[in-house]
């Protein structure tokens, strides 16, 4: 766990630590750590409970946010098949931003204290520890931020009547995100669709990390390149 002028230790909490590591940062927090636990973040016992989330916790707290704001849209005059239509758009918009977070934010390439520290936090962790099912999931205060955000943005983009189906279907695509990645991390898929979707995603995690950035569609990556090639592709070349 040693940077060449810093040395991590995991039996202290991680997250101040991790800065330190400058220029070696990258390279070891792409080095997984496979347990289903990983190391304490914070001192604080507040601090640290924002940062653990159970699975179920995303549907319970999102699905009814969702439900509501498709609601509104109906109650405020658009007919139900547009509402409907319009929440499925909202889900799909949602899969490109998921890929657009996961490329440019979540991959981030950091070299400085308080850099490492934020990506780390945002993502690093996952792929230090990509086994420990409580960070997994969005934590719901991160989440709502996030929420927060996107409807103060959804205002600028749509009408006052699509706004609130356009947001609620991209919580719902939000939901499908979270769930699908805690199933590939820690279901046994029968059907082979979800199997394949398992392979990338793991793929991803543990052979070539720059690449195979979605997570409920292998869709973006295919548009933008950033498919990784199978084991067997490589072979070949």
């Amino acid at each position: 766990m040693a940077g060449k002028e810093y040395t991590v230790d995991l039996s202290k909490p991680l997250v101040f630590q991790v800065g330190h590591l400058g220029e070696t940062y990258q390279e070891w927090v792409h080095t997984p750590i496979v347990t289903e636990e990983s190391p304490r973040f914070f001192e604080s016992d507040f601090m640290e409970m924002l940062t653990r989330t159970v699975w179920w916790v995303v549907p319970v707290v999102w699905l009814p946010v969702a439900f509501y704001f498709i609601r509104m849209s109906y109650t405020m005059g658009l007919a139900l098949p547009l509402v409907v239509a319009l929440s499925v758009v909202g889900a799909f918009v949602w899969t490109f931003l998921e890929y657009c977070f996961h490329r440019f934010l979540f991959h981030l390439d950091t070299n400085s204290y308080w850099g490492n520290t934020f990506h780390y936090l945002i993502h690093g962790c996952h792929h230090k520890h990509p086994m420990d099912g409580l960070r997994l999931v969005i934590p719901p205060a991160e989440a709502a931020i996030l929420a927060l955000m996107f409807w103060n943005l959804y205002g600028i983009l749509f009408t006052l009547s699509t706004r609130p189906v356009m947001f609620g279907g991209g919580l719902i695509g939000y939901v499908l995100y979270d769930m699908t990645h805690y199933y590939v991390h820690h279901g046994q898929p029968t059907r082979q669709s979800i199997k394949s979707l398992k392979k990338y995603h793991l793929n991803h995690h543990f052979r070539i990390q720059d690449k195979g950035f979605g997570i409920t569609t292998t869709l973006w990556d295919r548009v933008f390149g950033t498919l990784p090639k199978t084991k067997a592709a490589d072979k070949k070349s």
